[in-house]
């Protein structure tokens, strides 16, 4: 049977020994690579390390392709970048795609998303409200008619 209980990948649980043990490092580079900015975790109130499974999994990373890969530090650093940026992305995206999922053909015909990926379906010849955040983009497909 299932617990009940699930552990938060991203929860802060690990002290900086444990971490340094479950990726197979020495807690000194665990220390250099937060001053890096590579993996930074969270702090208590006495500024003690705080590391998640998450953060953990991105130790292992770092040192695969460091070792493995052959990739300086700088290059790990905009490669991990990357990857979560191009994971932030993907939740926009599917975000976007539920909110589209959930309007008529009609509606999904003419619509607007703004910056934060809020869409509203617009009628003929509307225009987006402006928002706060800025511009919005404007999707028109024409429907063939026979």
């Amino acid at each position: 049977m299932a617990s009940p209980h699930r552990l938060d990948d991203r929860a802060p649980v690990f002290v900086i020994s444990v971490a340094a043990e479950l990726s197979g490092m020495h807690p000194q580079t665990l220390r250099q690579y937060d001053r890096l900015g590579l993996v930074v975790p969270q702090r208590t109130r006495g500024r003690g390390r705080r590391y998640s499974p998450r953060d953990v999994v991105r130790l292992q990373e770092v040192q695969a392709l460091s070792q493995d890969q052959g990739i300086n530090l700088a290059g790990i650093k905009r490669i991990l970048e990357l990857q979560d940026e191009v994971s932030d992305l993907a939740g926009k995206l599917e975000n976007v795609r539920e909110k589209l999922g959930a309007m008529t053909p009609a509606q999904r015909r003419v619509f607007s998303a703004d910056r934060d990926g809020e869409i509203s379906a617009l009628r003929r010849g509307e225009r987006p409200r402006r928002r706060s955040s800025g511009s919005a983009l404007v999707v028109w497909r024409p429907t063939r008619r026979s």
